[in-house]
């Protein structure tokens, strides 16, 4: 274990040894460097501390090399150097208890919210709608709310587009104007969203965040590990999602105060992509969310290239810090550079800005938390090595995982009940049907009328008839009187 006997995890070796204070990692923490210089390594090791610890964790898995963490690691030459140059006594390879989650189904459990769920923030992010459309949405779900339809997957959210729209005129004054134009803007964006595969995970049922919250028989955290290879092709879709699940974190847990160590730890990979091209009002959420959710035991780290990737609201909340090597090409870079360099506590026995472009791959410039929540002066250390596999799991190794987890029979079959889709759909269904009985009323009503036009008609022809004959007959009668009188019908 690289857990000392103060409880503080051993994370690098430089001059001294650098270690973690686990009642400082709910403040948050950075691991940033250019590819290929170190940082799945270091989130292993940390993430592998904290099982350890008794503190389950969530990972975002990118490339697909995090998933060895289910298989124990075997010795390479690197490995050996790092062992035998850091001190590190009684070393052992082991495997860690893993859980694989997938958003396709591919590689884990199949992960699914639902519309209602994720909310008209974040949908709105995801569907690229403007200020105006995002306000639509947001009627659309009051009155979703209001009327206790469930909105769980895409074809219940068109359903309850559709009927705000043919509603409108009657949900105007209580809710807002909302326009044909704006709607079918949002039907389009929808029609996207689902054309490139977006509707696999609105469905139920829906991941249940407390899941993570597990451990195997030994005590150790088990590691939740999400397969985001597929997911990250979609980027927009890959940082709405995993915004979603924090926010659900936030949610689901009370508030705790301090602890001697984080209830769970979310490693973050690319996190630029949670805050890019990000409106503002969501930009505000994200920065309250990362600030609050620390004092709910929950350990926040970024994973990206460059600490300018994350806005300084944000930047500023992440108090431990790993900075592996950048590379300064350019003038961008060499301004990122200074940035990076800037973010830490000097240390008086090098230049920060010259060493961050010396860094070999493993090697790192650590500031991290002390007791007392003050950051240390940077350290330059190499980081310990994992006890894990380096490698990518094989799929022989994922699907034993996945078939020996008490969660398969959970989220293996979807299920749909009855939503805003049934409830319009049958909603219309009867109105037609009333519509049709009221038609058919008209018509019938229509029929007896006009039959009973035609038979006053008729009855008013033959009384007339009846009339013109009587006078006819009446004049007729008379001359045959006269007639008969004279002995002869005279004309």
């Amino acid at each position: 274990m690289y857990i000392n006997d103060n409880g503080l995890i051993w994370l690098a070796t430089g001059k001294e040894r650098v270690y973690l204070q686990p009642s400082m990692c709910n403040r948050h923490g950075l691991i940033a460097g250019a590819t290929g210089t170190g940082k799945t390594v270091t989130l292993k090791v940390i993430a592998e501390s904290f099982s350890e610890m008794g503190v389950p964790t969530f990972i975002a898995d990118i490339k697909g090399d995090v998933s060895g963490m289910c298989v124990e690691g075997c010795e390479n030459k690197h490995i050996r150097r790092s062992i035998d140059t850091m001190g590190i006594e009684n070393f052992t390879y082991t495997p860690y208890p893993v859980r694989f989650f997938d958003v396709y189904a591919k590689h884990g459990h199949p992960v699914r919210t639902t519309i209602s769920d994720m909310g008209p923030v974040l949908l709105a992010r995801l569907l690229g709608l403007n200020e105006t459309q995002t306000g639509v949405l947001r009627i659309i779900f009051r009155i979703a709310d209001d009327k206790q339809l469930l909105l769980i997957d895409l074809k219940d959210l068109r359903s309850m587009i559709q009927h705000v729209g043919d509603n409108a005129a009657e949900y105007k004054l209580s809710y807002g104007n909302v326009s044909a134009q704006t709607l079918g803007a949002i039907q389009r964006a929808l029609l996207t969203l689902e054309d490139e595969g977006g509707n696999v995970f609105f469905g139920e049922p829906m991941l249940d965040i407390s899941d993570w919250f597990d451990w195997a028989e030994d005590g150790r955290g088990v590691m939740n590990i999400l397969e985001c290879q597929q997911l990250f092709q979609r980027p927009l879709l890959y940082g709405t999602f995993l915004l979603w699940m924090l926010s659900e974190l936030y949610e689901l847990l009370p508030e705790a105060g301090d602890l001697d160590k984080p209830k769970i730890a979310f490693f973050f990979d690319e996190a630029h992509l949670l805050f890019k091209d990000a409106p503002k009002a969501l930009l505000e959420k994200i920065e309250q969310v990362v600030r609050l959710i620390r004092s709910k035991g929950v350990s926040v780290w970024f994973i990206t290239q460059n600490p300018s990737d994350i806005p300084e609201s944000v930047l500023s909340q992440l108090g431990n810090r790993v900075q592996h090597a950048l590379r300064a090409y350019t003038p961008n870079e060499q301004k990122d550079l200074r940035y990076a360099a800037r973010s830490f506590r000097a240390n008086p026995d090098f230049d920060t800005e010259r060493v961050l472009q010396e860094l070999a791959t493993g090697e790192a410039l650590i500031s991290v938390l002390d007791a007392k929540g003050v950051p240390t002066v940077v350290e330059r250390a190499n980081v310990l090595p994992p006890r894990s596999s380096m490698n990518a799991a094989t799929e022989r190794d994922i699907q034993t995982a996945i078939f020996g987890s008490p969660l398969r029979e959970k989220y293996a079959q979807t299920v749909d009940r009855e939503s805003a889709y049934e409830v319009i759909t049958e909603q219309q269904k009867a109105e037609a049907e009333a519509q049709a009985e009221e038609e058919e009323r008209k018509k019938a009503e229509k029929e007896k009328t006009a039959k009973a036009k035609t038979t006053k008609k008729t009855n008013s022809a033959f009384s007339k008839a009846a009339s013109s004959a009587a006078t006819s007959i009446g004049r007729e009668l008379g001359k045959s009187i006269i007639r008969g009188l004279f002995g002869n019908w005279k004309k």
